[in-house]
């Protein structure tokens, strides 16, 4: 048995760090040789208390701007063999997050760091902060084969230390959905500026409006959106489809889904439409969801979806509607589109399921170790 030790966002909070831990602690203590402990990391978004589930243990608290509390966390973690910390510039504290450094120094468990966020073009700061991190860490983990190619050649870390395990997806319960004489278009996830949902919106409205499919977007807004600007991007879009005389076609639903409600929404749904406006996004979550679901979907080019998408599904450019309106109208008229989807799905569900994901993590509980007596 061995004893996995998480820093991270975690639920109630909503965030893709604080998913991605729940769903990997649980598959890592599923056949219960396992044990997870939870540091959860204190983004300074009202969440409420986080609910573990069974063989996780929630063993502590961190804050930004707290030094005492990073020493207490690095006590906690500790107890583990090995401690998985799920890196993102900002959850925490200091400038560009640089207060997990310190906190790192002081764990003298094997430590894997867990990179979501992996940048082309970082400032100066950003760089010296991620160089420090790496350096600290016995191995590094990225998603993507872009984030991997990134990490290799601006960083100096041993190719035996950097560590390539893809997203996790988890089969979703099927629901039987009434079929609709009416394609849907789904977007979903937490939304806020930068989303580019703008953008197809405005795609929507230059298909003619008897071949117009439904718009429909799902997600609350994003927790730190929501404290600095309300929802103001949301009405932003609800007034633009009015003034595109598109209202009718475009469904914006803030309500939280649950994963039952939401396996029926994705099944309903004919294409997953994800016009993001990062061109560095080197892991979407939702993106890997869509495609595992058997789903066309049609995204921008994000390294994380040219990856994905390359022989199935359709990439468009950033900020460019009559792109999407082009695509629009291929999946939905285009068949083998939706044969290419179905066929990448039943490989891709398979190969990264959390089970899979998990595995690759015990395996590098071994290897880290080993790495960690040799430096």
């Amino acid at each position: 048995m061995a004893r996995f030790g998480f820093l991270s966002t975690y639920p109630p909070t909503r965030c893709g760090l604080a998913t991605f831990t729940a769903a990997l602690a649980k598959a890592i203590v599923a056949d219960g040789r396992n044990e997870a402990i939870v540091v959860r990391v204190d983004d300074l978004v009202p969440a409420g208390p986080a609910a573990p589930a069974p063989g996780v243990r929630m063993a502590g608290h961190l804050r930004p701007g707290d030094p005492a509390g990073r020493s207490i966390a690095a006590q906690q973690l500790d107890d583990s063999d090995l401690v998985v910390v799920q890196h993102e510039f900002g959850i925490y504290g200091g400038p560009d997050g640089e207060e997990v450094i310190d906190l790192l120094t002081q764990i003298t468990a094997t430590r894997v760091v867990v990179l979501h966020t992996v940048l082309a073009e970082p400032t100066e700061h950003q760089r010296t902060v991620l160089q420090e991190i790496i350096e600290l860490a016995d191995a590094v983990v990225v998603m993507t084969r872009a984030a991997r190619a990134i990490i290799a050649a601006q960083y100096s870390l041993s190719e035996d230390r950097l560590w390539l395990i893809p997203h996790g997806v988890d089969p979703r319960p099927v629901i039987a959905a009434h079929p609709s004489p009416r394609p849907v278009i789904l977007t979903w996830g937490l939304i806020g500026p930068g989303k580019g949902i703008e953008w197809a919106i405005r795609a929507l409205a230059e298909i003619a409006p008897d071949d117009r499919p439904l718009y429909r977007v799902l997600g609350q807004t994003h927790p730190k959106v929501l404290m600095d600007q309300g929802e103001r991007y949301r009405t932003q879009l609800e007034s633009l489809a009015a003034n595109l005389g598109i209202s009718d076609d475009v469904e914006i639903d803030g309500r939280y889904q649950d994963a039952p409600a939401l396996a029926a929404q994705v099944a309903a749904a004919t294409v997953v439409l994800l016009p993001y406006d990062s061109r560095e996004q080197a892991t979407s979550g939702v993106l890997a969801e869509a495609v595992a679901a058997g789903k066309i979907v049609i995204a921008t080019r994000f390294p994380h979806a040219i990856e994905l998408l390359s022989d199935s599904g359709i990439l468009v450019s950033h900020e460019q509607p009559a792109e999407i309106t082009q695509a629009i109208e291929q999946a939905l008229h285009d068949p083998n589109q939706a044969v290419l989807a179905r066929a990448l799905a039943q490989k891709f569900a398979g190969d990264n399921s959390w089970a899979n994901v998990a595995g690759r993590f015990e395996a590098l509980l071994s290897d880290a170790a080993d790495e960690a007596v040799c430096r």
